[in-house]
């Protein structure tokens, strides 16, 4: 059914792009010519979800990033994305996306396990945060539960964009939590500059003796016809950590439970539990390993392009244990997912600049494997759409108005063989949504609306088969006021709506994996949030920042809250729906200290960010990340690069009941960059060291913080090659 449907998708998306423009079937240009750049490209403008960190703005301002935030003077979005590429994008190698963004500001990561790592933005993960591929989903099961790792090969993205406020809004109803888009050239976009172009990147980290390859190649096999093929490679052992793996408030409880066994003559059981809690100086069974095999193929014409693309994906990594009276068994994750991508594009040159078409289909399977024995299989079949149409800038008085509008659709077939955490599920969502910009002299004005219909038809029920259907509405609108070239503040509003997941309507059993029992209930409303979020940012010519103060509330916040029982001694959560208020800052600047005519320069750096959070009648929320303060130092010249930081993370005692307290800790990170040709040559050597003091520390994000510690000294070596 799935594989039809995604064939005729596919068919008519091409069918309607060729039709449409003659200029993709039958070009106007004598054979052997070189194809005419995209209209939207000549025009320099740039599609949503995508940022362009070298192309200047209306006064000719070139972007900056500091500490992850985009800044371009009096162009900025009204809410400006965070973005990672380059050379810190391969800095930050490793195979799960939220460990690759984990030190932006506003970010962390949910840090399960070392192979399963999926982005926190302001405190909120799950089903809150769309973790997107070239703006379509990732197509698994990552937001299921903390245990499944996110199906996004890491090694070959050329950017990630980290979305907040109305941008949000055209890929999902929901936009307190954000968006992640991992940006791709997996289809290609434009034809290379040469007939073969090769990128390829290396590393090794001491901490897990971690291997990192990745690589792609991309061809020019016509003056219209463009070919990319990469693959990547990552393989890591059990992984060092400075000391203790379980933490002091979780030692004295089982110490006091091991002695417990051993009065009761259960000397065995007493022993496995003192083994446990004694560890230090590995994480056991924290191994990961992973492989991924793309390629893809476009017609680019200056009417347009169409491409598709494939990908495999495997991905097997260890879950580390909770120490227990019995013998651990341990428990890994296979995953392996096969993705199919159609993209399609039609520069229309008139009031609408540009139509483009998105399909993907994903067939995505996961096994938790016990004592090397698969017991539960996790399957999910989906497809993803989107249509969009972009508004061409047209002047408007003193100034101008630019937009885009689309629809999107998406079905997922999800079924469980094994133990019955929760029923079989369709889910479907069909979506419209639009985007308008405004430019008014010194004043912008973006505002979003997005209408979602979303049906879940769980199967297999004891009650019988009851379908869900939710009708949500959510909407948008900012302003940006530019006083000064070189200033932007900004306020933006937005609504959104949620609703609720299978997993949080129908789960109810132990999962081994997590090593937890998990409540749902079907009777959850739709979620509705309403944020306000101000900034400020400045780009100067020495200093350059941005302050950023958000606030959300939520009238029925979903949340699984630990109840303090125990079943088959795993602990029960059980999801609630209560109002919730999420109260949080970023801030970023960087000053050039010294700058020298030659090119050197020296920049003082600096961030912070906090998230408050508290569930009415409950107290905390649960899994928020603490106040984090970064400072460092950062030397650039043609060749040499060099960074020095110290990251401190405060004590988080804001935790729900049954949570433990989190200590703060301090980390120190350097890295020192080499390259021997030049700024804009092929090659560049990176030498970083992360954790340098070997400090013992805990994520309050993660579930499994009492006993999954963060990575010891790693001393990473990477190579980057583009020719």
């Amino acid at each position: 059914m799935y594989k039809s449907t995604l064939a005729a998708s596919s068919a008519l998306g091409a069918m309607l792009l060729v039709i449409s423009n003659p200029a993709i079937a039958a070009p106007e240009e004598p054979a052997g010519a070189a194809p005419a750049a995209p209209q939207a490209a000549q025009s320099g403008q740039i599609q949503s979800g995508q940022i362009n960190t070298t192309q200047t703005d209306d006064a000719g301002h070139a972007p900056i990033v500091v500490t992850g935030r985009l800044i371009s003077g009096d162009r900025d979005a009204i809410v400006a994305p965070v973005v990672i590429n380059g050379e810190d994008l391969a800095r930050r190698a490793a195979a799960q996306i939220g460990n690759v963004l984990a030190h932006l500001p506003g970010v962390s990561t949910s840090g399960f396990a070392p192979g399963a790592s999926r982005p926190v933005l302001r405190g909120f993960d799950g089903p809150r945060v769309q973790v997107l591929t070239d703006g379509l989903g990732s197509l698994d099961a990552s937001s299921v539960s903390a245990d499944h790792g996110v199906a996004i090969d890491t090694l070959n993205v050329e950017q990630i964009n980290v979305l907040h406020g109305p941008e949000v809004l055209l890929y999902a109803a929901d936009p307190a939590g954000g968006a992640v888009n991992a940006l791709d050239r997996r289809i290609p976009r434009r034809m290379p500059d040469k007939p073969v172009s090769v990128n390829a990147l290396g590393a090794y980290g001491s901490a897990a003796d971690s291997v990192n390859l990745g690589g792609a190649v991309d061809v020019a096999l016509a003056p219209r016809l463009a070919a990319h093929f990469d693959a990547s490679y990552n393989h890591a052992g059990d992984v060092r950590i400075g000391g203790n793996v379980v933490s002091e408030p979780l030692r004295a409880q089982l110490r006091a439970e091991a002695d417990d066994l051993t009065a009761a003559g259960d000397t065995e059981g007493a022993a496995n539990l003192t083994a446990g809690l004694d560890a230090r100086g590995r994480l056991a069974n924290s191994w990961a390993r992973g492989t991924t095999f793309g390629g893809g193929l476009a017609f680019i014409d200056s009417g347009g392009s169409i491409g598709i693309s494939v990908q495999r994906l495997t991905s097997d990594y260890g879950i580390p244990p909770r120490p227990s009276p019995e013998a651990p068994d341990p428990v890994s994750l296979s995953l392996r997912q096969t993705r199919y991508d159609l993209r399609g594009s039609v520069n229309l040159g008139g009031f609408f600049d540009r139509l483009e078409a998105r399909v993907a289909y994903g067939d995505y399977t996961h096994a938790e494997i016990e004592d090397g024995i698969a017991g539960t299989r996790f399957f999910n079949k989906a497809i993803e759409s989107r249509l969009v149409l972009t508004q061409s800038r047209h002047a408007l008085g003193s100034g101008s108005w630019r937009g885009e509008s689309g629809v999107q659709y998406s079905t997922r077939n999800f079924r469980i063989e094994g133990e019955p955490l929760l029923p079989n599920s369709v889910t479907e969502r069909i979506a419209g949504f639009t985007r308008q910009q405004l430019s008014l002299g010194s004043v912008d004005f973006e505002g979003s609306l997005r209408g979602e219909h979303v049906s879940v038809k769980p199967k297999g029920l004891a009650s019988g088969d009851t379908n869900q259907t939710f009708g949500l509405f959510a909407a948008g609108a900012g302003l940006a006021w530019h006083p000064l070239e070189s200033v932007t503040l900004s306020l933006s509003a937005t609504h959104g709506e949620r609703a609720p997941t299978a997993e949080e309507l129908y789960i109810d059993g132990l999962h081994d994996a997590t090593q937890s029992y998990e409540r749902g209930n079907p009777s959850f409303r739709i979620e509705r949030s309403n944020t306000v979020e101000a900034g400020l940012r400045y780009h100067g010519d020495r200093f350059a920042g941005a302050f950023t103060a958000y606030a959300t509330d939520f009238s029925n916040f979903i949340a699984p809250i630990p109840t303090g029982e125990r079943i088959e001694g795993a602990p029960v959560y059980q999801y609630v729906q209560l109002p919730a208020k999420f109260r949080g800052l970023e801030a970023e600047g960087s000053w050039k200290a010294l700058d020298w005519h030659d090119g050197r320069s020296l920049s003082v750096e600096g961030a912070v960010d906090y998230v408050h959070a508290s569930l009415t009648g409950s107290g905390p929320a649960p899994r928020i990340p603490p106040l984090r303060v970064r400072g460092g130092l950062t030397y650039e010249s043609d060749r040499l690069g060099a960074n020095v930081e110290a990251i401190v993370h405060a004590r988080q005692d804001r935790v729900t009941t049954y949570e433990t307290p989190v200590d703060g800790y301090t980390l120190l990170n350097a890295n020192l960059t080499w390259r021997p040709l030049g700024k804009n040559g092929p090659l560049a050597l990176i030498l970083s060291g992360d954790n340098l003091l070997n400090t013992v520390g805990r994520l309050s994000t993660s579930e499994t913080r009492d006993f999954v510690p963060i990575a010891g000294r790693d001393i990473r070596l990477t190579a980057t090659l583009k020719i």
